[in-house]
């Protein structure tokens, strides 16, 4: 069923990125780098210094050419026509980087690392601009909302997740999906804690995805300087490793460690809603007699009470490293890095 995407890489594939040109960027362990054509053949092939493994990357949303990577604490820039040697290289991270983000100006960079931090670099200047510091774990994904090139959102295994605004050095809003669990089943303790592990905002900017470590799929609405759960639901087995937006705001992807690639479309069951779940912010708000209210409205959205269910499942086998989407000669397909040094490609079935 899967068309392979091979002799790319020597080692297990981390991280895509599709750009506007259909070209493919691909990352593995052991510092490769590699370019793809829509067609599935490899382009041009780097390692890059040190051989520290390629984590992220992120094509520029205003030059299709230029490509970000990171690999070990470094942010290397490159040209696609030629990977041999990077164009810059930003050392500002202090640990490991696992995520980063561009924003859709292309004036700015997010590097989210292992110490919890994520360090925006100005890319006009070419210097460190803030960091971000409040994720008391690792920052496991750090996200910039379309349309809003100030505005940034982040996720991490201390189990929270978080809004920025680049002009403050604070958080405007902050989730904590501990919280909101133990609230939920009214016990003190949880087996499987919900440590965030990736977020993916919808191309209109005010919705939101997060997979964490319960297999459960948080989807979120910003709504001003504050954002709301409208709903929570199983989607793994184990871990939900990956979440990507297709183009529609309620339509995406999730790869989990089970080896299951989901695509949903929630737009039925939640596009009309608007029925906020208690967020914990940073300064508590008193809200007398909305409890109740509130736990009715929660419950009756839940999966428990009307299950949500995915429009298509694959059964990929192997435990999911990225997920990301192209139009192909016009036919939407669903690509997948996992363990093997190839890049599995699925069709999705229109209905």
């Amino acid at each position: 069923m899967a068309e392979r995407w091979a002799n790319g890489h020597s080692s297990s594939i981390l991280c895509l990125n599709v750009n506007k040109d259909g070209l493919l960027a691909s990352g593995a362990e052991g510092g490769e780098l590699t370019i793809w054509s829509e067609e599935g053949t490899p382009l041009e092939h780097t390692l890059l210094q040190k051989a520290d493994d390629v984590t992220s990357v992120v094509f520029s949303p205003t030059c299709s050419k230029r490509l970000y990577a990171s690999h070990g604490e470094t942010v290397s820039i490159l040209d696609t026509r030629c990977l041999k040697e990077p164009v810059e290289h930003f050392h500002v991270n202090d640990e490991e980087i696992n995520c980063l983000s561009v924003n859709e100006t292309d004036s700015l960079l997010g590097a989210a690392d292992d110490s919890g931090a994520i360090k925006i670099i100005d890319l006009e200047s070419k210097k460190l601009s803030r960091c971000l510091r409040r994720h008391s774990n690792i920052c496991a994904s750090a996200v910039f909302r379309p349309q809003r090139p100030q505005s940034l959102l982040s996720c991490g295994l201390d189990m929270k997740v978080m809004m920025w605004n680049l002009q403050k050095a604070r958080p405007l809003w902050i989730v904590d999906l501990q919280e909101e669990e133990v609230n939920e089943h009214s016990t003190g303790q949880l087996f499987n804690p919900p440590l965030a592990h990736s977020l993916s905002v919808s191309a209109c900017g005010n919705v939101f995805g997060c997979g964490a470590e319960d297999g459960k799929i948080r989807i979120f609405r910003v709504t001003g300087t504050k954002f709301e759960q409208e709903a929570a639901f199983k989607g793994h087995s184990l871990a939900v490793s990956q979440v990507f937006f297709l183009p529609e705001a309620y339509r995406f992807i999730t790869g989990g460690n089970d080896g299951s690639v989901l695509l949903w479309d929630v737009s039925n069951e939640l596009g009309k809603q608007k029925s906020p779940v208690k967020s914990i912010h940073r300064r508590r708000t008193r809200m007398p007699n909305t409890t109740k209210k509130l736990d009715k409205i929660n419950a009756e959205c839940s999966n428990e009470h009307v299950p949500i269910l995915p429009k298509l499942t694959i059964e990929h086998g192997e435990k999911v490293n990225w997920i990301s989407y192209a139009e192909i000669k016009g036919s939407r397909r669903i690509l997948v890095a996992d363990q093997s040094t190839s890049i599995s490609v699925y069709p999705i079935a229109e209905p």
